[in-house]
């Protein structure tokens, strides 16, 4: 019995230590990064990420939440727009997201503070191609060298890739309806 225990032990401190060696080896520089064909022209696309009053008819976070507690700045659209928001969904939490540039119809940056999660910079690119407008939705996170974020960080495509591909299929349905 006393032996089956030490060779549990033995075995745990072995996974730790392979886990922490294994973090030495992962980026800390996390990207997760979407793209959609989107029928319609990006005048008709870019208001409805650039204006964040227009988020919750799109944006999945808020599908999960629609009773997520919101304030917005004094500003709602354009760099210097932003909001905080607060949920007791868990795919949700609370934060807030600031708008750092937007150039009309092109590219709109923004920077993301997941309170606990530290801070993301986030990014639209909408780019005209024959048959409307590509939309890309990205996000990029520096996780640090905390071995157990760097981890976290390589799951980070997985949890938050479909939330993107959601969201443009939103956008889609929402700006291709309006042709």
């Amino acid at each position: 019995m006393q032996q089956a225990l030490y060779i549990v032990i033995g075995a745990l401190i072995v996974l730790v230590l392979g886990l922490f060696i294994f973090s030495f080896y992962l980026p800390s520089l996390v990207k997760v990064e979407r793209s959609l064909l989107i029928k319609a022209p990006p005048d008709r696309i870019f208001p409805q990420v650039n204006a964040l009053r227009n988020w919750p008819l799109w944006s999945p976070w808020h599908g999960y939440d629609p009773q997520m507690k919101m304030a917005y700045h004094t500003k709602d659209t354009g760099a210097g727009a932003g909001y905080s928001w607060e949920s007791r969904h868990r795919n949700v939490g609370k934060g807030s997201l600031l708008i750092t540039e937007s150039r009309m119809n092109e590219y709109i940056a923004s920077e993301m503070n997941f309170t606990q999660q530290g801070t993301a910079k986030g990014y639209f690119r909408f780019d005209t191609v024959t048959d409307g407008t590509r939309v890309t939705w990205g996000m990029e996170a520096d996780m640090g060298q905390n071995p157990l974020r760097k981890l976290m960080g390589k799951m980070m495509d997985k949890w938050v890739g479909g939330d993107f591909e959601k969201g443009l299929h939103n956008l889609k349905r929402l700006t291709e309806a309006t042709a």
